[in-house]
């Protein structure tokens, strides 16, 4: 098992290239099942999670290919699908399977989805996705650890209706804007999530020939089209890379320009680095981070987009540890996403749990120390923590970070950092 070595107290300087999002390119591969054209993705990282979706849907009959010469670009043709169904064994480590019913039930009126699986950090309930998919006209018993979906005997077609979930879910969002796009009538999304990733899926189902107003904001309006074609799209840059290097470069000190990088994505994270004392700035063609010395520790709570991300929640936990000052973070949307802490008290951070609060001290520094990783974006704040700690820290149980970020350790020796992938 593949551990990570840091050798911290290097400030970071240079240039680094962002990924594409694993949270658009999940749903976006998924949706390719929705014509039996060609689609061609450009810039899909190169992720674990991404490679299990490959995975999944070449188990389903799909042809699904990285070109040779530029493994960015996937190449996905789903018309001789034959098998409707993603196992369990295939979709085990990764929620984003669910992402699999909208557009099977969509384009063949029936699918067999695994419950999902992922990440350790709470419970991530598929009831919201269920209930949509029935007011749409779906049929669906959960048994034996699966969703099995069907339309009605007579129906060829979901058919379009209002949906309002009782919370904000992206993966739902996601979900219904697939399945309705394939409907017969108009769809109407209340409540819906408002992450760019879901605008980006919505761009790409537009160029399919799908018929989508609103995306971005709380309603979006899907009129259903009888089918939809190939198309060539290109996955938006990762903004949870973008703020983890952010953070980063806060942490360590140092001048960072971050390639395809979208400011307009990250609004909430960079009023927080500003008020620390960083300077942030768009430029053309991506995003530039300056910083010096110990900076402020900050307050924040998360919540759905436009806010401070749940995702972003634990890297900037490693920055406000080695700032000035006492802060505190409220976690709303995951119940056990303070799992990091532990790990980074053993480092010397001064965290204190109070239910879904996290009370922070910042201090002068950290002490190298061999650490767990525990889910992906701890493990994320992990290396952060490792990068200003002096000494040696060494990071067990990575192949969280590789689930969600594309070469992580040389992206960051890219730009200065003491990091290498050992073995165990």
């Amino acid at each position: 098992m593949d551990k990570l070595l840091i050798k911290g107290g290097k400030t970071l300087n240079g240039t680094v290239t962002i990924s594409g999002a694993k949270n658009a390119a999940l749903p976006e591969l998924c949706a390719a099942l929705l014509t039996a054209d060609t689609v061609t993705l450009e810039n899909v990282p190169g992720l674990q999670d991404v490679s299990t979706m490959l995975k999944l849907i070449r188990n389903m009959g799909v042809t699904a290919e990285r070109n040779k010469d530029v493994p960015s670009t996937v190449t996905i043709n789903a018309g001789s699908l034959t098998s409707p169904e993603a196992p369990y064994e295939l979709v085990k480590t990764m929620r984003a399977s669910v992402l699999a019913l909208g557009p099977l039930l969509g384009r063949f009126g029936e699918a067999t989805v695994s419950l999902p699986g992922g990440c350790a950090i709470g419970s991530r309930p598929v009831d919201q996705h269920i209930k949509g998919m029935q007011a749409m006209g779906a049929e669906i018993v959960v048994e034996h650890g699966y969703m099995i979906a069907r339309l009605p005997q007579g129906r060829t077609r979901l058919k379009g209706c209002s949906i309002t979930t009782d919370m904000v879910t992206v993966t739902g969002t996601e979900n219904f804007l697939m399945a309705a796009s394939l409907a017969e009538g108009e769809t109407i999304l209340e409540n819906a999530a408002q992450e760019p990733e879901i605008g980006d899926l919505a761009e790409m189902l537009i160029k399919m020939g799908a018929k989508i107003e609103g995306h971005g904001t709380r309603r979006i309006r899907i009129q259903g089209v009888e089918r939809l074609y190939g198309c060539t799209h290109q996955v938006v840059a990762d903004r949870i890379e973008t703020g983890t290097f952010l953070c980063a470069v806060a942490a360590t000190g140092g001048d960072v320009t971050l390639l395809h990088a979208r400011a307009d994505h990250q609004d909430a994270l960079v009023d927080k680095l500003r008020e620390a004392g960083a300077t942030v700035t768009a430029i053309d063609g991506g995003m530039r981070i300056q910083s010096q010395g110990r900076l402020k520790a900050q307050s924040f709570r998360t919540t759905e987009y436009p806010g401070f991300a749940t995702d972003m929640q634990a890297q900037f936990m490693a920055l406000n540890a080695v700032s000035h000052g006492a802060a505190t973070v409220t976690e709303t949307i995951f119940e056990n996403r303070f799992m990091h802490v532990n790990e980074m008290v053993r480092l010397g951070a001064k965290i204190q749990i109070e239910g879904k609060v996290a009370v922070m001290e910042g201090v002068e520094k950290l002490s190298g120390a061999t650490v767990m990783a525990t889910d992906l974006r701890a493990s994320a704040s992990l290396v952060i923590a490792g990068l200003v700690a002096d000494g040696e820290t060494l990071i067990d149980r990575i192949y969280h970070l590789d689930r969600g970020y594309d070469q992580m350790e040389a992206k960051l020796r890219g730009i200065g950092a003491d990091i290498e992938r050992v073995k165990s």
